[in-house]
């Protein structure tokens, strides 16, 4: 089998670098927090990059633009590693998002930076799928728990550092650091990468399937524009996004009738034949669509609601990053050490549901103690999902389609934190302006005409009446948004109810052939790795 093949040379490799596997762990996290990082930093630099490049009219671009073009080249990256390679696509990727750093660094108009942060998305869509994969091919499913609180660390410490960093480099060094920054980082894991990581080279002898990636570019680019454009730069109902709606399905539907026909498909369907794999696809949509909605409104709650300090804005969710952090890292050593995983997705939903929940009921007088203790119920159950879903989902396919599978499990995430923003965002608005007009009149209604979402400067403009109504409006806001959220991931509740418990290879030479046999999975990982022994 393909899968076999492939995992005997990673182990023969593995055997004869055990004592880089460390510095190549190192290299893989410092690109995780590239991709991750970038995002936060930038958005705390906007204002300035707006006061000198001017352009207000076109500033959702700078966002949208990037995460456009990560989007759609995310499955892309997965499929040509699964191809030609893991290693050299990986370097590739990062080689493109730091040229796309420099570029976006040197910008002289809102045009210009537009485009490269393009370029630096595209590069960005292979970071994190590249790093998964490698990790997929280096440490054997069994074993790879005890990373998760490694990687959880770096999402934890992104999501807090990142406005922090951001502000500090802009208010010291000009916002242009905020894309250089990337460089040093970037040159540090692509040397470690180069030297320590050795990976078996593939030849592919099928070609890329071009028509099969542009209709998935395609359908991605417009899903990703209705989030975005809809209820805000465009009504839901209007020509625009209907016919956004219309080229994104259609060029789904061909994609998905193509992939059954294509030589080499960008996603092999069959993949969604494992149960596990679709399952963990349906549950990583969801906790994107959540994670990220809920990332969004709790900043905003504390600052309009509860006169929390927009500055230190990353620090607010630390109760919720906290305790996912630890809970990421107790569902790893105990996947680690009993090889079972199940209970995780069906807790972690549980405790998602029951803590979106909690942060509904919250009002003008919730204490900044209680939204916490709220928060972190919502991240425990994170923890018990966020890294566990690329676990199960890599161990439910072959050696041969771990990127695909990688990529195809990221690509869900994202698009369902676009669908959450947007959705939550909508329901959001919506209500903030009804409660404004009901307590504010045509004040009120004219005060949120422009946004829902007011910053501290202009809080502080308004007549205390329209201050207290807005905080009541914003209550309401965040009630019904994470009302939705707690229904939503009740979905993620019944898909983990679902899952089956395949064993994670790599507890042992003699374990791992009784798996192999007696339960007819697809797991194609190499058992008892040399390279996760010597870690």
């Amino acid at each position: 089998m393909a899968d076999t093949e492939t995992a005997g040379p990673v182990d023969a490799v593995a055997e004869k670098q055990p004592k880089s596997v460390r510095v190549v762990l190192l290299a893989l996290m410092i690109t995780m927090m590239l991709a991750m990082l970038d995002n936060m930093i930038v958005g705390t630099a906007m204002p300035t990059i707006v006061g000198e490049l001017g352009g207000l009219e076109h500033l959702s671009w700078v966002v949208t633009g990037y995460t456009l073009a990560t989007a759609a080249s995310t499955p892309l990256w997965g499929k040509i590693g699964d191809m030609y390679g893991r290693k050299g696509v990986f370097m590739s990727s990062i080689v493109l998002f730091l040229i796309g750093s420099a570029l976006s660094g040197m910008a002289q108009d809102m045009g210009q930076l537009i485009g490269f942060r393009a370029i630096q998305g595209l590069g960005a869509g292979g970071l994190m799928v590249g790093v998964m994969a490698i990790i997929g091919d280096l440490i054997p499913p069994r074993e790879r728990g005890k990373y998760q609180g490694m990687m959880a660390g770096v999402m934890a410490l992104a999501m807090i550092g990142g406005p922090l960093v951001g502000g500090t480099i802009t208010d010291h060094w000009g916002w242009r650091w905020a894309f250089y920054i990337n460089l040093p980082l970037g040159v540090v894991a692509l040397a470690a990468i180069s030297a320590v990581l050795h990976l078996p080279k593939k030849r592919a002898q099928a070609r890329i399937d071009y028509l099969g990636a542009g209709l998935l570019t395609v359908g991605i680019t417009s899903i990703v524009l209705v989030t975005t454009w809809g209820g805000s730069e465009y009504a839901w109902t209007s020509a625009r996004i209907m016919e956004l709606i219309g080229i994104g399905v259609a060029s789904l539907i061909g994609f998905v009738f193509w992939q059954t026909k294509a030589a080499e498909p960008v996603v092999p369907l069959h993949i969604f034949r494992s149960r596990n794999f679709t399952l963990m696809s349906l549950i990583g949509f969801i906790t994107g669509f959540v994670m990220f909605g809920a990332t969004l409104f709790l900043p905003l709650y504390q600052q309009s609601v509860q006169g929390a300090s927009a500055t230190n804005s990353g620090l607010l969710l630390l109760p919720m990053l906290g305790a996912m952090l630890v809970t990421s890292m107790v569902a790893g050593r105990v996947t680690t050490n009993t090889g079972k995983y199940k209970i995780f997705p069906v807790v972690g939903s549980v405790m998602m549901v029951v803590g979106l929940y909690l942060l509904s009921t919250m009002d003008t007088g919730t204490t900044r103690f209680t939204s916490g203790v709220f928060m972190a119920v919502v991240g425990l159950g994170m923890g018990c999902l966020m890294q566990i879903t690329m676990l199960v989902a890599q161990n439910s396919v072959e050696m041969r389609d771990m990127g695909v599978a990688s990529s195809s499990t990221t690509l869900f995430r994202t698009l369902g934190s676009s669908f959450g923003v947007a959705i939550m965002g909508a329901l959001f608005n919506n209500r903030v302006n009804d409660v404004m007009s009901e307590r504010a009149g045509a004040l009120g209604s004219k005060v949120t005409e422009q946004s829902a979402q007011l910053d501290a400067a202009s809080l502080a403009k308004l007549p205390e009446a329209v201050s207290e109504a807005y905080k009541h409006a914003v209550s309401s806001g965040t009630h019904s948004a994470f009302l939705l959220g707690a229904s939503v991931a009740v979905a993620s509740l019944l898909a983990a109810v679902f899952v089956k418990e395949v064993p994670l290879k790599g507890a042992g030479p003699q374990k791992a052939d009784e798996d192999s046999k007696g339960d007819g999975s697809t797991d194609g990982v190499a058992a008892n790795s040399p390279v996760v022994e010597a870690v």
